[in-house]
């Protein structure tokens, strides 16, 4: 799978697992302890690793965006 179709599947993920986290910590009153738990610290696990992810398959736009070192007198 190249880097593309990989971000292709990877972003909607990410997008998922964003509203999970806002969606599940303002029901947190209506949810059990155990359900809140699971859906909260579960999918704030699985968001850092597609974060990561997704930082390793653009890094070298990161890189040369905001790596990049300065040249003086520019």
């Amino acid at each position: 799978m190249n880097k593309t179709k990989a971000l292709r599947f990877l972003n909607p993920i990410l997008g998922v697992l964003v509203l999970n986290q806002l969606l599940v910590g303002l029901s947190h009153d209506a949810l059990s302890r155990k359900v809140f738990e699971v859906m909260h610290e579960g999918g704030g696990i699985l968001l850092v690793l597609g974060v990561l992810l997704h930082l390793i398959l653009n890094w070298n736009w990161v890189r040369a965006n905001y790596l990049k070192k300065s040249v003086p007198g520019d």
